[in-house]
């Protein structure tokens, strides 16, 4: 590990956190692909360098999501109720999703994360011009969706909120208060996936030093550092731009990072 190496942990984490706040991601679709980028400079085998770059994600996540909501909950952004209904099933998804990521061949991992991310990107800039909101939907259907989307968020080593503020905002929660809510579900699906990701790690003998199962230590540290001190930016941003703009943002960033992954 050299200086360089560090800085651009602190760099990628300070951006992160702007993110977070911003458009209620915790960051995994910017480490992910970052992470993998730079693995490969101090000495990550490729065949599991996409589980370690989904595991520290989602321990960054964490951190970054958490600081995140506490931030938006100063603001009043968070709908406490929507949060209550799709936790229990947010956890489950996330332990499966740790799950499949472990058992998946290596090679198929960044191509299913840039097949998620295209998706993402399409529904939410579908859902733009979208007017009319549905009404919030019964526990059980909430228990349904918080497991699918904790579980896809876990797969792809994202906070999710690429899926529950679409979700949210569809169901009648105003733009700023799903971004919010879907900053504290995000540390939730990431608690669950990291667990996850630890327990199916320690049967691996090739991980660097300093791993905890799958979570490369030393990248959280750094990106997590930086990360928690800028989120207040974002939400700050988010409270002020209007709803459209911050689809849009939230739509390009999308489409931008599954290209690149889906070209790896």
């Amino acid at each position: 590990m050299t200086i360089t190496f560090v800085l651009l942990l602190i760099v990628l984490g300070a951006f992160v956190g702007v993110m977070a706040g911003l458009l209620g991601i915790g960051g995994g679709l910017i480490i992910v692909p970052a992470l993998l980028f730079l693995f490969p400079y101090i000495g990550i085998a490729p065949d599991i360098a996409m589980q370690v770059a989904l595991a520290t994600s989602l321990s960054c996540i964490i951190l970054t999501s958490g600081s995140s909501a506490l931030n938006h909950l100063r603001y009043g952004n968070i709908d406490l109720l929507a949060v209550k209904w799709l936790t229990p099933g947010i956890i489950a998804g996330g332990l499966t999703g740790a799950t499949l990521a472990d058992w998946m061949p290596s090679g198929y991992l960044p191509k299913v994360f840039g097949m998620i991310v295209f998706f993402l990107a399409i529904q939410m800039f579908l859902s733009i011009r979208q007017q009319i909101a549905k009404p919030m939907p019964g526990q059980g259907a909430m228990l349904l969706s918080g497991c699918f989307i904790g579980m896809i968020a876990s797969l792809a080593g994202i906070g999710g909120g690429a899926l529950s503020v679409p979700y949210l905002n569809k169901h009648g929660v105003e733009m700023r208060k799903a971004v919010g809510t879907s900053s504290l579900c995000g540390c939730v699906i990431a608690l669950s996936g990291m667990v996850g990701f630890i327990w199916h790690g320690f049967s691996v003998k090739s991980l660097p030093e300093f791993s905890l199962g799958y979570v490369y230590l030393p990248a959280l540290l750094f990106v997590a550092c930086s990360s928690i001190f800028t989120t207040k930016v974002g939400a700050k941003l988010a409270t002020e731009l209007p709803t459209s703009v911050l689809k849009k943002v939230f739509s390009v960033f999308l489409m931008f990072i599954s290209v690149y992954m889906l070209l790896r």
